[in-house]
């Protein structure tokens, strides 16, 4: 019976347990989206993980509006990422890129003005985070077909990039309300053409991307990660099944490293929903490692790896303020507590200063 602590072949990527890092932004980059040296520190701290899965980072200017978050479109980026991945690697750890378009999410601030990318002309509820305080999305605008190609272009670039940078893979950011989701989801893909309509169209644009970054980084070096029941930030399906089980059948047939499901429960403590889980009929189809995600803790997590239905668990909160959960996880040991004012904040404090159990004395 597998254990969360069991090693597991992801793709190309041999890990040494079943722990994986979620992706977490943190707004530690520059106005330019340049990764920087305490970066190195942070992600090196938590490479114990069987693999860490970066912040989301933004794959064009286009596709990146959140303040102080990192890229992977120039060289200027690339060459700061090296210190990065390098440091990971030496401490003993694999970590894989995840590439963000955030569609509708950007806020024209980060664009001189303009409208943002999305699937079709909708615009995103809440605040946008921006360099000028939160303000009100802006509608966006129907990407069209010169569109998608460009934007095919960016993730190949990207990808690309990421692999120069020295990632071990990358990760397409399918989930939470962000481009490829919004073309994914039926509440905000209102397009009546060969990207609209039906499940299978609306699945056409992640196909597409998927493709470019097997052609970049291989299979084995590429994963994908959804999250298929339930609103995030307004981005909606009235039957995620009929979406996501197809989806992830085609992603098994591309034999990628593994697919990441954050799925949401009815007492989420980072969004809810009464929609049932998809996992159980994902897992039927897709048969690569699945690794899932949404406030697990380790009695619920070594459940879903002894029954089956999960290959691993990516844990995200957690390491925020834990840079050695893996051993928290493995004595089962208290963790520290988040300091939620210093998660987006461009310093040292609450990012890289948290005690590990043997800094503690334990």
């Amino acid at each position: 019976m597998p254990n969360l602590f069991d090693p597991i072949q992801l793709g190309d990527v041999a890990a040494p347990n079943r722990i994986l890092m979620a992706p977490l932004t943190r707004g530690r980059s520059t106005r330019e989206h340049v990764p920087t040296a305490i970066m190195a520190d942070y992600y090196a701290q938590r490479a114990a993980a069987g693999l860490i899965i970066s912040e989301g980072t933004g794959i064009s200017r286009e596709g990146l509006g959140w303040p102080y978050a990192p890229g992977l479109w120039t060289d200027e980026q690339v060459e700061a990422w090296k210190p990065v991945t390098e440091a990971v690697h030496k401490a003993g750890g694999r970590i894989f890129t995840q590439l963000w378009h955030m569609g509708r999410i950007v806020h024209p601030d980060f664009l001189g003005g303009a409208a943002p990318l999305s699937a079709s002309a909708t615009t995103a509820p809440y605040k946008a985070h921006t360099y000028n305080g939160k303000q009100p999305y802006a509608q966006a605008r129907a990407a069209t077909l010169d569109d998608i190609a460009r934007t095919l272009d960016d993730y190949s670039l990207a990808t690309r990039n990421a692999i120069r940078a020295g990632f071990d893979g990358v990760q397409l950011h399918a989930a939470n309300g962000y481009l490829i989701d919004q073309f994914l989801r039926d509440n905000s893909n209102l397009r009546d053409d060969d990207y609209g309509g039906s499940p299978e169209n609306r699945g056409r644009l992640l196909r597409e991307v998927v493709a470019r970054l097997i052609g970049e980084a291989g299979a084995g070096r590429t994963a994908v990660r959804f999250s298929p029941n339930g609103d995030t930030q307004g981005v909606f399906d009235s039957d995620p099944a009929s979406v996501f089980v197809p989806a992830a059948k085609w992603l098994s047939d591309q034999n990628i490293a593994f697919l990441e499901l954050r799925e949401q429960t009815p007492t989420g403590t980072f969004g809810s929903s009464d929609q049932p889980r998809v996992s159980p009929a994902i897992r039927q189809v897709f048969h690569g490692p699945l690794i899932l995600n949404q406030d697990y803790d380790l009695k619920r997590a070594q459940e879903e790896i002894a029954s089956g239905l999960a290959d691993g668990i990516a844990f995200g909160r957690p390491f925020l303020a834990n840079p050695d959960l893996v051993e928290r996880l493995r004595r089962d040991a208290p963790f520290n507590a988040p300091n939620v004012a210093t998660f987006y904040t461009q310093g040292t404090e609450g990012y890289t200063d948290y005690p590990s159990l043997v800094l503690a004395g334990s």
